[in-house]
């Protein structure tokens, strides 16, 4: 099963990582618990949208940006996991099509 949450926090620590700030940096410009931040990247807590504003913001990162590759990383997941679609009918080569001539 897809963790929204979990794929959430993977993007958010990958950020801060990238940027490279602290937990505590984060905190303190986000005006968030340290360890409220640390639950959510662990996946452990959800993140409303107000906190997720703060925490972009903190990041000097655009939310549509980190809710892009959680979109990306949740499809990568889904495939992984979901069976493949088997297509309803298959042509083949030796399949008679009728024409309207």
């Amino acid at each position: 099963m897809v963790l929204f949450r979990r794929l959430l926090g993977d993007v958010l620590r990958a950020q801060r990582m990238e940027r490279g700030m602290t937990l505590r940096e984060v905190s303190a410009e986000a005006r968030v618990s340290l360890g409220y931040i640390s639950e959510i990247e662990r996946g452990q807590k959800e993140a409303s949208s107000e906190l997720l504003a703060s925490l972009c913001s903190a990041l000097d990162v655009r939310l549509s940006d980190v809710l892009r590759e959680v979109s990306d990383a949740v499809a990568v997941e889904e495939a992984a996991t979901l069976p493949t679609p088997i297509p309803v009918a298959v042509r083949t080569a030796g399949d008679v099509v009728a024409s309207a001539a």
